[in-house]
């Protein structure tokens, strides 16, 4: 297993805890959330394997250890949310949840670097 560099954003929010806490808390706002519920419509009832699919990609691509390549090779991310239409609408709704999220845990400058990365990465989702 490959160890964090010493600088990564993993590590500057706190490292796994911190990573598992992110994606709890995301999920908790999209399960409860009335404003994202299209976006919750398109997972699974029990969100268990979609908050774990979420810490192990963070992991990685937070700069720590890459335990989802480990366990399922590379994210390919676009091409395992083709089977779902994700608009701007849904994209929208994700980074609701992220950015309430990142408001709660994650002080600044960090916050915005993160939101800018993640909405470029929500935004390269969209296949409608």
């Amino acid at each position: 297993m490959q160890s964090p560099s010493p600088s990564s954003h993993y590590d500057l929010i706190g490292g796994e805890r911190a990573v598992r806490r992110l994606v709890d808390r995301f999920y908790d706002l999209m399960d409860k959330d009335e404003e994202v519920r299209s976006l919750r419509k398109l997972h699974a009832k029990n969100l268990r394997v979609s908050r774990e699919k979420l810490f192990l990609f963070l992991s990685g691509w937070l700069g720590g250890p890459q335990l989802y390549v480990e366990k399922y090779g590379h994210p390919m991310l676009r091409r395992r949310h083709l089977p779902f239409a994700i608009d701007e609408s849904q994209r929208d709704q994700w980074m609701l949840c992220m950015n309430k999220t990142l408001d709660e845990q994650v002080d600044e400058p960090m916050r915005q670097q993160l939101k800018d990365a993640f909405y470029k990465t929500a935004d390269h989702m969209r296949n409608q």
